[in-house]
């Protein structure tokens, strides 16, 4: 499973990447726009091909499912915490990040996926993650109802890597956002796991 994150702030052209994106077999894609208000956030829903509105995952303004056939959301660890999350887990699809693999072992059936990171040095955040072992603590994952989904620093180089470790999905941020041809660096990811 391949998923793509939005950048926190909007690129020319977002929503024509995005929709070619999911023409070409994008699985899921995650909204993390913290910056948006609603009105933006519909705006940006509405330029979406409504045939991809079942795969696209809201971080905020969840409200907005209701209307347009999003059942998807994605809740930080405070939301975990604080249980924030509680009224929407019951007939929506949830999922969290989490930055080890102890956290991840313990969360609840409830969750359909974690994103675990970083898994690499970061692409889009430059010296974050350089220190980061999470690539090696994958082998004490011992939770096998909550499918964990590497991010951070992955790219067309390095996605095989990610899946040798048994992850069960890489997401792709950095590697398409900054680049200047992000459905080539998409392509090649994902033919980088068919080869």
């Amino acid at each position: 499973m391949i998923l793509v994150i939005t950048p926190e702030l909007m690129v020319p052209n977002e929503t024509d990447v995005i929709n070619q994106l999911f023409k070409e077999g994008l699985d899921l894609l995650h909204i993390r726009k913290p910056w948006i208000n609603r009105d933006e956030m519909i705006e940006l829903i509405s330029q979406i091909d409504e045939a991809f509105h079942s795969q696209l995952v809201l971080h905020t303004h969840y409200d907005l499912g209701k209307e347009y056939n999003i059942s998807r959301f994605h809740f930080r660890e405070i939301d975990r915490k604080e249980e924030t999350y509680k009224p929407f887990a019951e007939e929506n699809t949830i999922s969290t990040s989490v930055h080890d693999i102890t956290t991840y072992n313990t969360l609840d059936k409830e969750w359909e996926y974690a994103f675990i990171s970083p898994f690499f040095p970061s692409i889009s955040k430059k010296g974050y993650g350089l220190d980061s072992a999470i690539k090696d603590e994958i082998k004490h994952r011992n939770h096998p109802d909550v499918k964990l989904i590497a991010l951070g620093g992955i790219d067309q180089d390095n996605i095989q890597e990610v899946f040798k470790t048994e992850a069960d999905g890489a997401a792709l941020l950095g590697a398409i956002w900054e680049s200047e041809e992000p459905l080539k660096v998409f392509k090649k990811c994902r033919n980088a796991l068919m080869s």
